[in-house]
């Protein structure tokens, strides 16, 4: 089982950046792909970007396009998330979350069901 814990959070002002990172335990980290997810308060958990097992696909929300990178270094059992020209409405708790599937040929999922296990979250607050 994969204990994930992200850090990095903090407040920054509308423009700034900022790099979440998300460390995992547990030697099958690199054989699942890895997601970000995000909550502000009173919605729902919504996905902000996702990369395959092996480092080599992924997938943005149209929200975050252009502005946020997501990356991974096996070798150290680590996700990023590197978030530029930040905004106020990112303003949210932000998941790191481990895909269910195990090296799964069928693409990479942005659907919060897939995901576990789940960090437990790290703050991000833009100021306008």
């Amino acid at each position: 089982q994969v204990h994930l814990e992200e850090s990095g959070g903090g407040l920054v002002q509308t423009g700034g950046s900022l790099r979440l990172s998300c460390a995992a335990s547990g030697s099958t980290f690199s054989s699942h792909a890895m997601g970000w997810f995000r909550q502000a308060p009173g919605k729902e958990r919504e996905f902000v970007a996702v990369i395959s097992w092996s480092g080599g696909d992924t997938y943005y929300a149209d929200s975050v396009k252009g502005r946020f990178t997501i990356s991974r270094e096996n070798a150290k059992n680590m996700v990023y998330l590197q978030m530029n020209s930040l905004k106020p409405e990112d303003t949210a708790v932000y998941y790191c979350a481990s895909d269910r599937r195990v090296k799964t040929p069928f693409g990479l999922s942005y659907y919060p069901p897939d995901f576990d296990p789940w960090g437990q979250g790290t703050q991000v607050t833009v100021s306008s």
